[in-house]
């Protein structure tokens, strides 16, 4: 029984929520930054203080892609969800620019990641829920546009309210502009709204057709699937490698008296060694199988292509997360010639970066339309390589660019990547992960998201302090090198429709 194919509307509606949840992601990419100077915070340090996205995303999204593999209920498996999410989200972009200090900002930051999470994850898994495998490139490219065009309108509101609607962008010492404040406010009206759209309009298959439609899919599944979990022995083995690892490592840090950030890596390898442990222990014991061992024998039983996938999503998300922390202090000292985070050409610089982001966003939404004709004449892997270098060198141009405008055709090549990085690996992972874990092993998938961004960071603040004088411009030309270092890593890939 073959999944039957969905008109454009209808992917349309299923994608739609995804414009909204663009909407909060792309307010906090362009602001928290912003924020967190305009309360108190040094350059050095925002790094550190962006490290609630990340850790939240590792928690949640393989958690709720599990949980949501096993629910049905009124709304279906998913849309669940989504209205949850949207409805945390939306209240929490609410409290952001109202935070009086910076440790309210920064806790707010993980609600807003925290319930953006909740509703993203299981959007991944929907595509693959409700489209044959043929259309799976095209829903993908559709959540794409439509992150892409929700990312646009977030990250040029602030602009749009400041030089179209006079709304100041100016504010005292430690409080942040009302320009931001409004922008805010209409986000979480435009993420809830459009959930909602999605929410009422898409209707999920019931269990049975979702079992005869897996059934027929199973031949094209990735061969490499091991059929049997992981031993207790094995478990034991790695838990007690990364218990010691971070254990060492804590130790170095500490006798070399390095940056106290470098603790939140020791702590992340010291806690998955303490989880694999955990899991051994379980199945030495004979303990019943649980949402907590599934998880784990879903990690190290995931497909052969999804470890390959692993390695470009390192590099390619450790380039991302480098701009998204320093484009503005980059752009505003580079470009801008700021001196301080509160001074008016700070805030110009601010501004402008709303709107490179409002570019690339909206570079990545056209894109979209093009990148599925792109992949069926190069391949999957081809298309996703030539996106990824021209985006690394549109970030490596920004170093070279003292003209703010001409920081425009950087972005051009930054929104191309932007779009395929969130299209095209998805895609090949649909290909390759059965239904039945379509949803845990997507959530599994965003580990690999997430440990770049930890490692970012993490380290960047120290190799800007150490190697590059401070200048957060050098961040940029970092995460250059690093997305031509993930295109590299596309070629070690095996998937089947090249």
């Amino acid at each position: 029984m073959q999944k039957p194919r969905l008109s454009l509307l209808q992917i349309g509606n299923m994608c739609f929520g995804f414009f909204g949840v663009q909407i909060g992601f792309g307010l906090q990419n362009a602001n928290t930054s912003r924020i967190f100077q305009t309360l108190g915070a040094n350059v050095d340090n925002l790094a550190i203080l962006w490290i609630a996205a990340p850790v939240t995303g590792l928690l949640v999204q393989p958690i709720i892609g599990h949980l949501s593999d096993k629910t049905w209920g009124p709304l279906g498996r998913r849309r669940p969800y989504f209205l949850f999410g949207a409805l945390s989200a939306s209240a929490a972009l609410l409290i952001m620019p109202l935070s009086p200090a910076l440790w309210v900002a920064a806790m707010t930051l993980w609600a807003i990641d925290a319930s953006i999470n909740i509703t993203m994850e299981p959007f991944r898994a929907f595509v693959g829920d409700l489209l044959p495998e043929d259309q799976r490139t095209a829903g993908f490219a559709m959540q794409s546009f439509f992150i892409g065009s929700g990312a646009v309108l977030a990250s040029a509101l602030p602009w749009i309210l400041t030089n179209g609607l006079g709304v100041s962008n100016v504010a005292p010492p430690g409080h942040v502009p009302p320009s931001v404040h409004c922008a805010f406010l209409i986000g979480a009206a435009g993420l809830i709204s459009t959930v909602l759209w999605t929410v009422f309009t898409t209707h999920e298959y019931s269990p049975e057709q979702a079992t005869a439609f897996a059934s027929a899919e199973t031949p094209r599944l990735d061969k490499t699937l091991p059929s049997k979990s992981q031993g207790a022995a094995g478990y034991f083995a790695w838990g007690t490698a990364c218990l010691l690892g971070g254990a060492l490592f804590a130790l170095v840090i500490s006798g070399l008296r390095l940056e106290k950030e470098l603790y939140i890596l020791a702590g992340f390898f010291a806690l998955f060694g303490a989880a694999q442990i955990t899991a051994g222990a379980l199945k030495a014991s004979g303990a019943a199988l649980n949402g907590f061992m599934a998880l784990m024998d879903d990690l190290a039983n995931m497909p052969k292509v999804m470890r390959q996938l692993a390695v470009v999503q390192f590099f390619s998300w450790f380039g991302l997360f480098a701009m998204w922390i320093y484009a503005t202090p980059a752009v505003a000292r580079h470009q801008f010639g700021a001196v301080d985070a509160v001074g008016a050409r700070f805030n110009q610089g601010a501004d402008w970066v709303g709107i490179l982001f409002a570019v690339y966003n909206g570079i990545a939404a056209l894109a979209a339309f093009g990148l599925p004709v792109l992949a069926a004449r190069v391949g999957r892997k081809a298309s996703h390589m030539i996106s990824l270098v021209v985006g690394g060198l549109g970030l490596i141009s920004f170093l070279l660019i003292r003209d703010p405008n001409l920081l425009l055709l950087s972005m051009v090549g930054v929104g191309i990547a932007w779009s395929s990085i969130l299209s095209v690996p998805y895609s090949i992972l649909s290909s390759a992960a059965p239904a039945e874990k379509m949803g845990v092993y997507m959530g599994i998938f965003n580990i690999f998201v997430v440990i770049p961004q930890i490692l970012a960071a993490t380290l960047l603040g120290l190799l800007l302090k150490v190697f590059f004088g401070g200048q957060p411009i050098d961040a940029l030309l970092i995460g250059g090198v690093s997305l031509i270092l993930a295109a590299g890593a596309v070629m070690f890939v095996a998937d089947k429709r090249v």
